[in-house]
């Protein structure tokens, strides 16, 4: 089992820098990943998974994975000794906007957060 929780959702202006946190806690194996999905407005807490589209992650070898949008302005990093995920968001776009969730990934399990909001004004 791994809980994860996340912190550092808001509101930030279009341009703008936001940061996120995720803790982790629990079994985390070696080969895990963890990352950030974004579930678009317009879904609710209960929307189904598949829904949640992933942003970035990052494995604990350090390697990274980035979706086309946000290449050149989210920086995804990992403090492995604290279980811990960052994702740095710089020039913000209506579009980055949404429910945030922090993914544990090994093999064929996940976890998730309980997600964050992320809002962006223009």
């Amino acid at each position: 089992q791994v809980q994860l929780v996340e912190s550092g959702g808001g509101l930030v202006q279009a341009g703008g820098s936001l940061r996120l946190s995720c803790t982790a806690s629990g079994s985390l194996f070696s080969g895990n990943y963890l990352g950030w999905y974004r579930l678009p407005p317009g879904w609710d807490r209960q929307a189904p998974i598949n829904q949640r589209q992933l942003v970035a992650d990052i494995k604990d070898d350090g390697s990274t994975n980035y979706t086309e949008s946000v290449k050149g302005r989210f920086v995804i990093s990992r403090d492995t000794p604290r279980d811990a995920v960052y994702l740095q968001m710089n020039s913000g776009k209506p579009e980055d906007a949404g429910i945030y969730y922090c993914n544990h990934r090994r093999r064929s399990v996940r976890y998730w957060g309980q997600g964050t909001q992320v809002t962006v004004s223009s």
